[in-house]
């Protein structure tokens, strides 16, 4: 807390000198007031936030913060970012950096992370919030939209979709609250109406479900791969196989939507 205090007063009593702090993403359960303040005052504080998920391992689930996405976005005039890969991280810092009055959350993981973004774009598109990572080869049947550490998990359940006919889009949504924020015309390119829906991030589902399920009251068929409890103790790629945040279900609930 004290961490988080120093480092708003930085932010309010010199505009343009940027301060950040860092600490594991659950710690900021301590940290909360502090990221509350820099919010309700409009101090650009810069909040580093690592082992963002289940994958912190044999830390147990003490150290798995799989509701701490939730909550940060659940704060008012605050961007939360939780990139896929550097190139995401690289443009989520860019926003940070440039942003005037609003405090930013970097929900960085635990375990290295394939390189996704492959193809180089001169815009940043972490800054949209959420763009069309992968698109779908023939009729577009499925969207998988995916955050951080999932995003790789959705790249590696579009492929076997693909390959048995399923048309599947890939959709990275590093951060929500710039994303909510772009015209409607930009959003219904991202996520039409009309093909299945699922989410997949390792925290729990509150938050999600406008971009599940539509932002016109109309339900899409939609599914969440995702947290519904507290983690356990195991390595990383365990953990994941046990609470079933695989490509493999992915599949599965894609299947089960059509």
């Amino acid at each position: 807390h004290g961490m988080g205090a120093i480092a708003n007063g930085i932010a309010l009593h010199s505009p343009g000198f940027k301060s950040y702090c860092a600490t594991f993403f659950i710690f900021s359960d301590y940290m909360r007031s502090a990221m509350r303040i820099a919010a309700l005052s409009g101090a650009p504080t810069l909040f580093v936030m690592t082992h963002d998920s289940i994958g912190v391992g044999e830390d147990g689930p003490t150290h798995q913060p799989v509701e701490h996405l939730a909550i940060s976005r659940g704060t008012p005039n605050t961007y939360v970012f939780r990139p896929a890969d550097t190139v995401e991280t690289a443009e989520s810092w860019e926003v940070a950096l440039t942003s005037k009055t609003t405090p930013t959350v970097l929900a960085l993981s635990r375990q290295g992370l394939p390189t996704v973004r492959t193809d180089h774009k001169t815009k940043n598109l972490s800054a949209q919030g959420a763009y069309v990572l992968a698109d779908a080869v023939g009729r577009r049947q499925a969207i998988l939209i995916a955050t951080g550490s999932e995003v790789s998990i959705a790249l590696a359940a579009r492929d076997t979709l693909q390959a048995e006919g399923i048309g599947t889009r890939v959709v990275s949504m590093p951060c929500m609250e710039l994303f909510a924020a772009q015209d409607a015309a930009y959003r219904r390119r991202v996520l039409p109406g009309g093909p299945v829906r699922v989410a997949i991030e390792a925290g729990v589902r509150q938050g999600w479900d406008q971009w599940l399920l539509g932002e016109r009251g109309r339900e899409n068929k939609a599914s969440f791969i995702g947290m519904s409890g507290f983690g356990v103790s195991a390595p990383a790629e365990v953990i994941y196989q046990q609470m079933g945040i695989t490509a493999d279900a992915t599949v599965a609930a894609v299947k089960s939507l059509l």
